[in-house]
């Protein structure tokens, strides 16, 4: 089973328990104007354009078939919509200008770079994660990655936000040891104006999740200035998982249910230039240790397991 990757990341110590490599799938549903990866958004390969790296060789305009690289004004000028993500100019790139991010690998393919890695899972007590991107919008080639991890003896893991169709997202639980979950806003007008859609199918995911497994659950909120970074949004999504707690314990399924808040950062920025993508949250303040103090005890009040950073 072939699939389509933009990173796999080794040493993780923050998509799981203990050292971890994480694979990163190109694909998502949501539209996050925040997104500190918008290189996984589009499920087709793309090329990031670095021109602060540019040596002006020339070597890219000789290699490119299709009238995307072109000097002008004595500069090397990318005309993104002639491109056809061929790789060319990324091959005869010296200076590493141009980055082709996205490609096609085999399960097997990425399992056997995970392993790789193995003496650290044993030595950590950590695994594999597959994150994204949304490593749901691929669900047959993530079972297989998952299945194959799983026979090596390797802990697995999946990063979703949920909104996928449940029938892809159950298809996992048989080959995942975790699920992290996002969770941004219970309102449902103001996760639409967030992210592009309402929260409903996922919500009703994280219910079935909850109440038809037994599969530990990290919930997330990824803490976002102006959008979800008051006491009472987060609190409301305490509730949530508060709920989602009382529902487990009512369904006669176990596993621990917890919540951690992430703080949003700006190390994105680049990302969105070398896309040629509208950076909505450039201008956005991270939050304090103090701000985030404060939400991490508004979580707290809902007597559930809290982490923030």
């Amino acid at each position: 089973m072939n699939g389509i990757i933009f990173n796999i990341q080794r040493f993780s110590i923050h998509d799981g328990p203990g050292i971890r490599t994480t694979v990163f799938l190109k694909g998502c549903s949501l539209h996050c104007f925040w997104c500190h990866n918008p290189e996984g958004i589009a499920l087709k390969p793309q090329i990031q354009f670095f021109p602060e790296r540019c040596i002006f060789c020339g070597e890219c305009v000789v290699a490119c078939e299709n009238g995307a690289n072109l000097i002008k004004d004595n500069k090397i000028v990318f005309l993104r919509e002639n491109c056809k993500v061929c790789g060319k100019c990324v091959e005869t790139c010296y200076a590493e200008a141009r980055v082709l991010v996205g490609k096609e690998m085999t399960s097997e393919e990425v399992v056997q770079e995970a392993l790789k890695d193995r003496p650290f899972y044993e030595t950590s007590q950590g695994g594999v994660t597959l994150s994204g991107g949304e490593p749901v919008l691929q669900p047959e080639f993530s079972y297989e990655i998952l299945v194959h991890c799983q026979a090596e003896g390797v802990h697995t893991a999946i990063e979703t936000a949920g909104n996928v169709p449940w029938e892809d997202l159950e298809m996992l639980m048989p080959v995942t040891d975790l699920v992290m979950m996002d969770l941004k806003h219970m309102d449902s007008a103001k996760h639409r104006a967030a992210v592009g859609v309402p929260n409903e199918r996922l919500l009703a995911n994280a219910r079935r999740l909850v109440s038809q497994t037994s599969k530990p659950i990290l919930f997330r909120i990824p803490i976002i200035p102006g959008v979800n970074d008051s006491p009472e949004e987060v609190g409301a999504i305490a509730a949530f998982v508060r709920e989602m707690i009382d529902l487990r314990a009512a369904s006669g399924h176990t596993g621990k249910l917890s919540l951690e808040l992430l703080p949003f950062h700006r190390l994105a920025g680049d990302k969105y230039r070398s896309l040629e993508m509208d950076n909505r949250s450039k201008d956005l303040v991270p939050p304090s240790k103090e701000k985030m103090a404060e939400l991490v005890a508004a979580a707290r009040a809902y007597d559930i397991e809290v982490r923030g950073k």
